[in-house]
């Protein structure tokens, strides 16, 4: 494998973290204590883990809406996460934002977008900074499937060739735009191809191996600085729906259940415990870890102070 050991228990830590992470906030959403709506990413915590935790702290990475394993991934508090959700004033955008809004400039993020494919221009002309200033770092720009098909994203490729930007594209394939089903909403059944158009790198592979994620972003970063940009693809699925108003009627439970089998968490459990690296006790260590993590973050959360009504427009007007 080439990893080492204490790597792979970082990975292993920082996806049950996003799992327990959304379960709670998934719980904390039903009893009315999160406002607006809400999108979990639970089935495709190896993505964004996976991703991020390849990076270096200098690295870029613009997030989509339903990223908190991005988030998570590239290092962001639990505790500031969980009181945004939350909207308090403690959270990262002093609860202005919500999940789908989430930023922190210290570890790198540009932030979270709730238009689909926004921040992927946003993430060509932070990489273009980088250009510019000879710097040596990289931005890795996260979207969905159905944000290929977005004007934004055809100009960003084509832009980010032409320029040979430092900037790794990463689609989370996960077979559903909102609820429209890939096959539906275009005409081919890899992704990746799309590279081809704007003569750029395209790889595609199994987005809940977070082994495979982990090494194919090492090395698409590499190739990144040197050549330029890259479009990676990760297949892999989410169990709930699209947001929580999503009744999920375009698709069956045994279609969900088939994709559970191949579960990132079950998956890497056992492949730790098979090649040695872990105990089952140590594993269930760092789950346990994970959950009082996660509990630390909710008392933080619930016992933070609300935003204060005459500063409702800070941040939305300049001064």
């Amino acid at each position: 494998m080439g990893i080492p050991a204490a790597k792979l228990k970082e990975l292993f830590l920082k996806m049950s973290q996003t799992r327990h992470f959304e379960e709670t906030a998934a719980r904390l959403f039903t009893e009315g204590k999160v406002h607006g709506t809400a999108h979990f990413c639970i089935g495709e915590e190896a993505t964004g883990v996976g991703v991020c935790s390849a990076l270096a702290p200098e690295d870029l990475i613009a997030q989509t809406h339903r990223g908190h394993n991005q988030a998570i991934g590239k290092g962001m508090r639990l505790d500031r996460m969980m009181a945004e959700f939350l909207g308090k004033e403690t959270g990262y955008c002093h609860g202005r934002g919500g999940c789908m809004h989430i930023a922190d400039s210290s570890v790198g993020s540009l932030g979270a977008n709730g238009i689909v494919g926004g921040g992927i221009p946003i993430a060509v002309g932070a990489a273009f900074a980088q250009q510019y200033r000879k710097l040596d770092a990289i931005t890795v720009c996260f979207f969905g499937d159905g944000a290929t098909n977005e004007g934004a994203f055809h100009e960003a490729l084509n832009l980010a060739s032409v320029w040979k930007l430092p900037i790794l594209f990463v689609c989370v394939n996960n077979y559903y735009a909102m609820s429209t089903p890939l096959n539906r909403h275009m005409n081919i059944s890899d992704i990746a191809v799309r590279a081809q158009s704007y003569g750029i790198r395209g790889k595609s592979l199994d987005g809940n191996d977070v082994i495979s994620v982990y090494e194919a972003t090492l090395e698409a970063k590499e190739y990144v600085r040197r050549e330029g940009p890259m479009l990676l693809v990760l297949n892999t699925y989410r169990y709930m729906g699209h947001s929580k108003s999503d009744p999920q009627n375009y698709r069956t439970k045994e279609e969900v259940e088939s994709w559970k089998k191949r579960d990132p968490l079950v998956l890497f459990r056992d492949r730790l415990l098979r090649d040695g690296i872990c105990s089952a006790e140590e594993l269930d260590a760092l789950d346990g870890q994970a959950l009082r993590d996660v509990a630390a973050a909710v008392e933080y959360a619930e016992s933070s102070p609300e935003p204060r009504t005459d500063e409702v427009l800070r941040d939305v007007l300049a001064e």
